[in-house]
């Protein structure tokens, strides 16, 4: 039932010696490799010369393959998890990244509000200085001229005192009467000159009388 070397044996010689064609990797029935290594051991026992020896190669070329897909297939799947992994990595890394600007944007959005508050309020902090120094000027001119109506008015008083000759003490203290009036007038007509001026004078007849009552009799 064996065939000649001479018909067969080349044949299967030549077979093992073609050139190995790419092919995709996929998962080999389970035991099929065995069964057909230990199938060919077989003939090769039953075989002897050239045929026997090209089923056995035949035989260990098989397995070199079989361990070789099956390497193939298990790398094939480690890249594939690995690749997965990386997938969800870059997904996980993709969604952080947008979350980090949406929270960049709005940190700036904030900063852009708060910037402008701040313009705002330095603006208004200005104006009010600027009205405060204005304010402070004039009332500096102003206590400038009161300062020099006040003296002329002491250097007025003094000289008055200088010349003065003996008043009755009532007509004194009805003239302070007056000032007092004349002074509230002037307040609530906001003249301040003019309600010092009365101020000063009503001081003065204050000395006077006070300086009567210190006199002998």
């Amino acid at each position: 039932m064996l065939r000649e070397p001479s018909r067969y044996g080349g044949g299967h010689y030549a077979l093992a010696q073609a050139t190995p064609m790419s092919a995709t990797v996929v998962p080999l029935p389970p035991n099929s490799s065995s069964e057909t290594t230990d199938f060919l051991r077989r003939m090769a026992s039953m075989v002897s010369g050239r045929n026997g020896e090209m089923l056995l190669r035949a035989a260990a070329l098989i397995e070199s393959l079989s361990q070789r897909a099956m390497s193939a297939e298990r790398l094939y799947h480690r890249e594939h998890e690995e690749n997965t992994r990386n997938t969800d990595l870059r997904e996980a890394g993709e969604r952080a990244s947008d979350a980090m600007v949406k929270q960049i944007d709005g940190l700036r959005s904030q900063l852009a509000e708060v910037a402008a508050a701040a313009a705002d309020e330095r603006a208004a902090f200005d104006a009010e200085r600027g009205k405060l120094l204005g304010l402070m000027q004039h009332a500096e001119s102003h206590i400038g001229k009161l300062t020099s109506e006040l003296e002329t008015l002491h250097a007025s008083v003094d000289s008055f005192n200088e010349t003065v000759i003996s008043v009755p003490i009532e007509v004194l203290r009805l003239a302070r009467t007056q000032f007092d009036f004349l002074s509230a007038g002037f307040a609530r007509k906001g003249d301040v000159i003019s309600q010092a001026m009365s101020e000063i004078g009503g001081f003065a007849i204050d000395e006077a009388l006070t300086a009567k009552k210190a006199d002998p009799p």
